[in-house]
């Protein structure tokens, strides 16, 4: 029965599958178009992802408008927020590779014509991508849009400042019922959280590489143009599926590379880097290695500059034109061929597209804000592998320091430490055993930042770590130090008052301490071993990655 065109539901074989797709009210008209799943990551349990319903329906709309069949099936998506601070956050990142592969066992299992990609959140948006090019099947994405930001005191915030709003109450600023105020208005609404976090950089830089529409990662949760931009999206995967175009013809390593020099070009979030890492993996690229990174860092200036680099939030950074008008000024960088999910190429999207004229948030090449770019990578003997750091977040006078250790082994540990003052300003926290392996999961040390900022330490203290930080975080912090401490990388090794010198200009950060002492200390050195529940962590602990390889499950 060639009349179907899904090779899985023709002829006799294909029988028994259109009868059970006819149970759920299926006619042999829709059958005989392609079938377009939908991934629906819907849940009311996390904000950012609590109007994709209504964005399904909308590229559900679109599907059949362009000639095909529209099918959802739902998938995780929890809030690094509501995970933050406790053990659930050792699943956020290792929910972005089981994200990947039950999109992948759900396609597989059905043999889906095309994907659309409804998701928003900091892991769900990087584990879309890596299904997708795990899958190469003709595949869009589409994010729910930035949360509009709160307002205090005449002053916009993303939802971060109850965090900070706890170090004001603890040192008397605020009393109970201002900082209850403070709760009741710090996330006005569904979307990610209203800064450049790792939610909204991810759904850039997928815009970047071509895997979403051009403008559509920026458009705030809440306006009509994003509903508009989920049903363009179900035309979209449509005409990739008629002109055959597959995901791995879009995520190409170029493609990759565009989304990195804007990644450094905006500053966005370094958690967008072990997501790159693992995206070009599952494209069949191989391993991106952090020098990669570097390489761009030096080359691509910061041009825009968004909450929590600076007062502007992404309302703000649509306003000011969003990626296409980043991706604008760098146009003469990019690889202007690469083919995007709107079927023209990077530099067809960019031919009618304005440069920003809301300077305070996007500039040019030749007048950046800073000249090296948002994100770089640090080397030295505290971090062979490399560490991560963000110098759009850091003060100047921070950019190079030197301070004396202090040392804890998980971060619940480092919290209580800060607020209870017994952190002294200058004090390099060290904060290890929280890496892919000794957290394990690799958690976020967003609570030990934002401690030091309520407690007003944050101008001067350090944090240096094996963990993650939350694209929010603000201040001078290293992350993603390799080897981790677990796997008896030199971060095991430090003592308290050991000095350790931060130098983002030249990439370096060295542990001053000599090789024969570091010796010496690891003859005596025993993993710290946490006591995990039954279940995914021990699994994930055994089979992931570096965070220096993107922290990706690879069995050796």
């Amino acid at each position: 029965m060639s009349e179907y065109y899904n090779s899985l539901l023709q002829g006799d074989k294909g029988a028994l599958k259109r009868a059970l797709y006819k149970a759920m009210g299926f006619t042999d008209e829709a059958l005989g178009k392609p079938l377009i799943a939908i991934v629906n990551t819907y849940t009311n349990a996390t904000p950012g992802h609590y109007n994709i319903n209504e964005l399904c329906e909308q590229a559900k709309k679109g599907i059949e408008a362009a000639g095909g069949t529209a099918m959802t099936f739902g998938d995780i998506a929890p809030c690094d927020g509501i995970a933050e601070g406790h053990e659930g956050m050792r699943y956020i990142l290792p929910s972005r590779d089981l994200i990947a592969s039950t999109v992948e066992c759900m396609v597989r299992a059905h043999r889906f014509d095309g994907l659309v990609l409804l998701g928003s959140c900091d892991k769900i948006v990087p584990g879309l991508l890596m299904a997708a090019a795990r899958l190469d099947i003709p595949a869009v994405f589409c994010n729910s849009g930035p949360m509009m930001p709160a307002c205090y005191k005449g002053k916009h915030y993303d939802g971060n400042i109850v965090t900070e709003a706890v170090g004001w109450k603890q040192r008397g600023e605020i009393d109970e019922e201002e900082f209850r105020k403070i709760e009741n208005l710090a996330e006005p609404c569904a979307g990610s959280c209203a800064m450049l976090g790792t939610a909204n950089t991810m759904g850039c830089l997928a815009e970047a590489m071509g895997m979403s529409l051009p403008g559509s990662a920026v458009i705030p949760a809440v306006y009509a143009k994003r509903l508009q931009m989920a049903y363009e999206t179900g035309r979209a995967v449509m005409g990739l599926v008629k002109k055959g175009i597959t995901a791995r013809l879009v995520m190409t390593k170029e493609a990759i590379e565009n989304a990195i020099m804007v990644l450094m070009a905006m500053g966005g979030s370094t958690n967008g880097i072990m997501h790159l890492q693992a995206i070009h993996k599952e494209a069949g690229l191989g391993h991106l290695p952090l020098e990669a990174f570097d390489r761009f860092s030096k080359r691509i200036p910061q041009i825009a500059s968004v909450y929590p680099a600076s007062p502007y939030d992404m309302v703000d950074f649509y306003e000011a034109g969003g990626v296409p008008a980043v991706m604008k000024e760098l146009e003469p960088l990019l690889h202007g061929d690469c083919i995007t999910a709107s079927g023209k190429t990077v530099k067809e999207n960019l031919q009618h597209t304005e440069y920003s004229t809301f300077r305070e948030v996007i500039r040019t090449v030749a007048e950046p804000f800073h000249s090296d770019g948002g994100v770089a990578i640090l080397t030295g003997n505290l971090a062979p592998l490399g560490a991560v750091v963000k110098p759009a977040a850091i003060p100047e006078h921070l950019m190079t320091v030197t301070g004396k250790a202090k040392v804890y082994q998980s971060e619940q540990e480092a919290c209580e430490a800060i607020l209870a003052g017994e952190v002294q300003p200058n004090t390099m926290v060290v904060l290890r055993y929280e890496g892919p392996k000794g957290g394990p999961g690799m958690p976020e040390m967003y609570r030990p930042m934002k401690c030091l900022e309520g407690m007003n330490l944050s101008d001067s203290c350090t944090i240096v770590t094996d963990g993650r930080f939350s694209g929010s975080n603000r201040g001078c912090f290293v992350g993603h130090i390799s080897p981790e401490a677990y796997e008896g990388g030199n971060l095991a090794l430090v003592e308290d008052g050991d000095e350790i010198t931060i130098d983002v200009p030249n990439r370096k950060i060295i542990l001053h301490v000599s090789d024969e002492e570091l010796e010496k200390r690891r003859t005596l050195w025993k993993p710290v071993e946490k006591q995990l529940p039954d279940g995914y962590l021990n699994i994930y602990r055994k089979i992931t990655k570096s965070a220096a390889e993107g922290a990706v499950m690879e069995m050796e």
